[in-house]
């Protein structure tokens, strides 16, 4: 079994016992109570066109083991807002990233960036759990989801007033993606099966994305030359963690990105 199917497999027994009945009307009524998050997508497209910056928060990953595992996540939005990022992306699974939906809650009160709910999303509940926590969008990772399931939360998404980044990794997820119509895709530079992390990825994908969506490459961005092979393949934002996590200075790094 690949890392991704492993953890796939403990999220639908994490979440089992959340699982009930959750309609795209009921999702909308309840969004319908709350205060409306910062566009994600928006930001993603920014009015000087330079690269966007998707600050992440994650206090550990399969890959790279422990990170920064004291890290605050308030705290931590906090510096990445000062630092001039353009959205953030908070890692909410606990057994393998060391997150939670807390960690979402509290960034998304404390800060005006959009908020990216990332986790291995399944079923309504957890878009409805994001909306109601302060996010902003939705991760959909195309390889560990059927058809019906993407649809279900693609349409769960758009009821909740969110956003959903469809993640891919090589030229079928793509086309998947597009038959969904997914406005924002992003291409993971790592592969989730063995964590080996590659740019070249996003520069074969990312020129065959619908001309309307939103481009995104993520992983493996660590310096100023990684965030320009991006933008040069045609990335209109980079989601970074771990570089950023570490950084002394995020603005720095932030500004980096940007420069090429």
């Amino acid at each position: 079994m690949d890392k991704l199917a492993e953890i796939m497999a403990w999220k639908r027994r994490e979440i089992a016992p959340l699982i009930r009945p959750v309609t795209e009307a009921e999702i909308a009524r309840r969004a319908a109570t709350l205060p409306r998050p910062p566009s994600f997508g928006r930001a993603l497209r920014r009015t000087d066109g330079r690269l966007a910056v998707i600050a992440e928060i994650k206090r550990r990953s399969p890959s790279a083991g422990d990170i920064k595992t004291e890290l605050d996540a308030i705290e931590q939005a906090r510096r990445y807002q000062i630092a001039g990022a353009d959205a953030l992306s908070i890692l909410t699974d606990e057994k393998y990233f060391g997150g939670s939906l807390g960690d979402l809650r509290d960034a998304a009160s404390k800060v005006a960036l959009p908020c990216l709910r990332k986790d291995f999303m399944i079923h309504p509940v957890q878009v409805l759990e994001a909306r109601e926590a302060g996010a902003g969008a939705i991760l959909i990772i195309v390889r560990a989801l059927d058809d019906e399931e993407i649809k279900m939360l693609h349409g769960a998404a758009r009821a909740a007033g969110l956003d959903a980044l469809f993640e891919v990794h090589d030229e079928a997820e793509v086309e998947r993606a597009a038959k969904h119509g997914a406005a924002i895709i992003g291409v993971n530079n790592r592969d989730l099966a063995v964590f080996k992390t590659d740019l070249a990825l996003s520069e074969k994908l990312i020129p065959s994305f619908p001309r309307s969506a939103t481009a995104v490459s993520e992983s493996g961005i660590a310096t100023g030359a990684d965030a320009a092979r991006a933008r040069a393949a045609g990335a209109h934002a980079v989601l970074v963690g771990e570089a950023l996590v570490r950084a002394a200075d995020p603005r720095s790094l932030i500004e980096s990105f940007r420069a090429g």
